[in-house]
């Protein structure tokens, strides 16, 4: 049993200790803070939506009174009853719609009498997605939020692909750099570790068969301040020109730093002096947990194809919507029209149903042909109802210029930290760099700060850390994550500061303590 234990991956021990703590008796309340899930929503844009669908319905009930209805048509008055019915609505997401209304015009695209029968068409979703690769009325304010949350000023034009969450995101982009023959089986590529475990099991699949270099960030002190960081000589790998693509999530998870300015600086310099070639796939999924942030496709946009999810920020993790963002000019689009014309011509039978010319199909248009295997494609593109939900996401950011929202979920998570930090004796990191979503304890440093060399060298040699998440869980009613198979350390685990109430991490941090106090007693 222990060996079967040591093999699951800590996701799969997680649920296989909650079915087993089920079973029995306990007199402590469950915690489970080994889920990444946030325990909050955004109310607002939630009923904003179910408001916008509200009025659709009746939309397509004008003159009927029937089981069936019909579509979203054109109509000149549509304006005068919208506007009457938010009126009649007394409520925050009624007047989200209303500021949307008489505000956001500059950001919507197009005339809002067109862009409003687009959406009311778009939430009934009667009609398949078209475009396929993101709705016409969802492309401008998407881009607008990701340029805001995400981007700088400096940000050159790019597109976006609209998809089921990050890890459609992921997917799809591997998928189709193999696809269209910019990375091959053998190829070498890098990964910025820690980094989400599933991200380190995608590349060693069998049909893709990488040469995965492991970029390892560490603890480093700046300032007076600690955060994980990439070594000069750790980054300096990423010069060898033999290195394809590096895959990384910024900022990171478990350890949820940012990438810091000097790193920054170095990968700019990486790219331009040694490697120019080099392809970059970022997942910033956490970036909106910062004040301030540098995302890389802001200063590598050429090379770099940027994904990101609204599961985190919005507590949307059931509504699966993310988006890819590739500049207009890419490294992608050069690499393909660089091939060699025998592979041209492999593609362009893939891709001949498409269209008289599919050696034109700019990277991201085949992404989404590739999502759909490409003979579906004209049935390709996230649900209607779901960019419905995702503009709104976006607009509501884009619109709460106080930053409002944004203050309450930073505040929550720098709350959480510090009452864990704090409960158990720790520095938090550089709070500019550091979203709080997750804290990663590294226990063999933990256990030499508080306890006796001869008791560390009792645990590491006895126990391992699947023996003490078993041993939480069981004696603590306490469930964390092992960080292992993150790209850390064997002694490391990962805190969720997202998923429990705030009042219960002080509370995580004791129990912690309580049950290795324990384990000394027994020891000594």
């Amino acid at each position: 049993m222990k060996q079967d234990l040591e093999s699951l991956s800590p996701f799969e021990l997680n649920l296989y200790l909650e079915e087993q703590m089920q079973k029995t008796p306990n007199t402590k309340e469950f915690l489970n803070a080994g889920r990444g899930n946030p325990n909050w929503t955004a109310p607002i844009p939630r009923e904003a939506f179910f408001l916008l669908g509200e009025f659709a319905v009746k939309e397509t009930m004008l003159g009927e009174n029937r089981q069936i209805a019909g579509m979203i048509k054109e109509d000149d008055s549509r304006s005068e009853r919208f506007e009457t019915f938010l009126d009649s609505k007394e409520t925050q997401g009624a007047r989200l719609l209303q500021s949307i209304w008489e505000k956001g015009n500059h950001l919507m695209g197009m005339p809002k009498e067109v862009w409003l029968k687009h959406m009311l068409d778009d939430v009934i979703g009667d009609n398949y997605p078209h475009p396929e690769r993101i709705l016409n009325a969802s492309e401008e304010p998407i881009k607008q939020y990701l340029h805001h949350e995400l981007f700088d000023s400096k940000s050159v034009p790019f597109d976006v692909f609209a998809v089921e969450g990050g890890t459609a995101g992921i997917v799809y982009t591997f998928n189709s750099l193999v696809n269209n023959a910019l990375l091959n089986q053998g190829d070498t590529i890098a990964l910025l570790i820690p980094t989400f475990a599933p991200y380190m099991e995608i590349p060693e699949l069998p049909e893709y068969g990488f040469n995965v270099h492991y970029i390892r960030s560490e603890l480093v002190t700046i300032n007076g301040e600690t955060s994980y960081q990439f070594p000069k000589e750790e980054l300096d790998r990423l010069r060898d020109d033999a290195i394809k693509a590096v895959f990384v999530v910024n900022p990171s998870n478990p350890t949820a730093n940012a990438i810091y300015g000097d790193s920054i600086d170095q990968l700019i310099d990486i790219v331009e002096k040694d490697n120019p070639d080099l392809m970059i796939l970022s997942d910033d999924v956490y970036g909106t947990f910062l004040n301030q942030f540098t995302s890389l496709f802001t200063v590598l946009p050429y090379n770099t194809a940027c994904i990101y999810s609204y599961s985190k920020y919005f507590g949307a993790t059931g509504w699966r919507i993310g988006t890819i963002a590739v500049a207009k000019e890419n490294i992608f689009d050069d690499r393909l029209a660089q091939l060699p014309e025998d592979e041209k011509a492999q593609l362009n039978h893939r891709y001949e149903t498409l269209t008289s010319d599919p050696e034109s199909i700019r990277f991201i248009d085949r992404m989404v042909a590739d999502s759909r295997s490409v003979a579906l494609n004209h049935a390709a593109g996230l649900s209607a109802p779901q960019q419905v939900m995702m503009t709104l996401f976006s607009l509501y950011a884009l619109l709460d210029t106080e930053d409002v929202y944004k203050k309450e979920v930073i505040g929550i998570c720098q709350e959480r930290g510090k009452a864990l930090y704090d409960s158990l004796g720790m520095r938090m990191p550089i709070k500019e760099l550091n979203t709080a979503y997750y804290c990663e304890i590294d226990f063999e440093w933990w256990l030499k700060e508080k306890y006796e060399a001869s008791f560390v060298d009792y645990i590491q040699t006895n126990w391992s850390m699947t023996d003490i998440v078993t041993k939480l869980a069981k004696e603590e009613q306490l469930m964390l994550l092992k960080s292992e198979a993150f790209g850390s350390s064997k002694w490391t685990v990962r805190v969720s500061l997202a998923n429990l109430p705030t009042n219960t991490y002080r509370e995580i941090g004791q129990r912690i303590t309580n049950m290795v106090d324990r384990m000394y007693l027994s020891f000594k």
